[in-house]
């Protein structure tokens, strides 16, 4: 379709294998057999969404960094949810100690990927998430992260401030439904340098999936089928994987 690097989504994966997202949900090994099977299907660059990284301690999650690069990913994503409801994200000094450490097992590695640092202040509901994802971006921007991402930021005045705050490396900024509304250009007007859609594009398939079963199942009507993409168009889409 045109796209130049894809990414895969912890959520996306996770529903499509009948479990929750968030840390610990689908176990390791599954994950980085998702991660090889997707770089082996594109050409195309792959950023991988290893979550927490599968550990709390940096060393944990200097060994894991290391499993993850074997995959053939060309970048990965290493996020500060310690998946805990009592304190969703890892202490300050723990967190950058863990990008510290992710930094060091690619370093160490003769495979050369890009390292994102995510703090998931706004998914957490952290109650000054602006202020969290300043702080801590910064902070793992100087620990080596090569790019840096604050999935849930909306307001393009916020966006713009933390594209200033890690300056000169690059922001990445989710889009879904808090804001869809905003387009490429404009994101790339305010200094934005990667989008990505997280599960999103997952979500939409499960929209329509979920919508045409109710409809069979509570009108006994098909009619959503009228407009599904042609099943030669799809057919020929992976008909060079046959």
């Amino acid at each position: 379709m045109g796209f130049r690097a894809l990414a895969t989504t912890s959520a996306g994966f996770a529903f499509s294998k009948g479990f929750a997202d968030g840390p610990g949900h689908v176990p390791l090994d599954m994950m980085l057999n998702h991660f090889r099977e997707i770089a082996a299907a594109s050409s195309l660059p792959v950023n991988a969404d290893f979550q927490n990284g599968y550990a709390d301690q940096p060393e944990d999650v200097a060994a894991n960094v290391k499993v993850c690069l074997l995959t053939g990913v060309a970048g990965l994503s290493i996020e500060d949810n310690s998946g805990r409801n009592d304190q969703p994200l890892y202490d300050f000094d723990l967190a950058v100690e863990r990008i510290k450490a992710a930094r060091v097992a690619i370093n160490e590695s003769p495979i050369s990927v890009l390292l994102t640092a995510r703090c998931e202040a706004w998914l957490v509901d952290d109650p000054d998430p602006l202020r969290t994802s300043l702080d801590r971006l910064a902070a793992f921007a100087d620990a080596g992260a090569d790019c840096l991402y604050a999935p849930g930021v909306s307001v393009s005045d916020e966006i713009a401030q933390i594209v200033k705050a890690v300056a000169p490396k690059p922001f990445n900024v989710l889009v879904s439904t808090n804001n869809c509304k905003l387009t490429v250009s404009q994101l790339a007007d305010l200094g934005v340098r990667r989008i990505s859609v997280g599960g999103a594009l997952a979500r939409a398939a499960w929209t329509g999936f979920i919508r045409s079963a109710k409809e069979i199942y509570d009108q006994g009507s098909f009619a959503s089928f009228a407009d599904l993409t042609p099943f030669g168009e799809l057919n020929d889409m992976f008909a060079h994987r046959s």
